[in-house]
């Protein structure tokens, strides 16, 4: 292992619906506590379920990312295309990710609804209020510029997740400073950071974005 920690990505995209992309990558990591030498993370992005149309090849897809047997399961953005109402029909496909240290989200740019034209502010932030509240019920913890401690046998690292950094066009919905607040005062060697960044012009590949420390 080179002293780091193995991350595998299966990568969904909008134009490869089912066209499904195992990518392995050793990482070594510099001053990462032994307890966490060989960890596994699965990274996932750009789900997009309001694209999929057949729930069996959707399952074939989980079924794919639990054959790797991750550790550590992480979600980087773009759950739907739109609409919380979509990721509904597969909620109980994705209820089959599952990690023992968690499967944790972030949001992406899509997963805010500014691409619809809502009848009002209050229901784009309802929809929103939706969208998280479905992924509470895959089991996926969800970090809005927010922080969580990963903990193996008294030993930690930390797993930062931002809300979509947009930029050049895109909305800032990002926040560094919160997400990271209090982090100063504890000791913590590695920290792993997961946010969907976009500026305008940007090509959008779906590939894994792989771990910042």
């Amino acid at each position: 292992m080179i002293g780091g920690a193995l991350t595998s990505g299966l990568v969904y995209g909008m134009s490869n619906r089912y066209n499904y992309k195992l990518r392995r990558v050793r990482i070594p990591i510099k001053g990462l506590p032994d307890d966490f030498k060989g960890l596994r993370i699965v990274q996932i992005s750009d789900i997009h379920s309001g694209s999929f149309d057949d729930p069996e090849a959707v399952s074939q897809g989980v079924a794919a990312v639990m054959e790797e047997k991750p550790d550590l399961i992480l979600f980087t953005g773009d759950l739907v295309n739109d609409r919380a109402t979509e990721i509904v029909p597969y909620m109980e496909v994705f209820k089959a990710l599952k990690a023992p240290m968690g499967v944790y989200s972030v949001l992406g740019n899509h997963d805010y609804g500014d691409y619809v034209s809502w009848p009002s502010e209050e229901a784009k932030k309802k929809n929103l209020e939706q969208l998280k509240q479905h992924q509470a019920d895959m089991g996926w913890r969800l970090l809005t510029n927010e922080h969580v401690l990963l903990e193996r046998n008294g030993q930690q690292i930390a797993l930062i997740g931002i809300e979509n950094w947009g930029a050049r066009g895109f909305t800032q919905y990002g926040d560094m400073k919160k997400a990271v607040a209090g982090l100063e005062k504890l000791d913590i060697p590695v920290k792993i950071l997961m946010s969907m960044i976009l500026r305008s012009g940007m090509r959008r590949s779906g590939k894994t974005t792989g771990i910042l420390t």
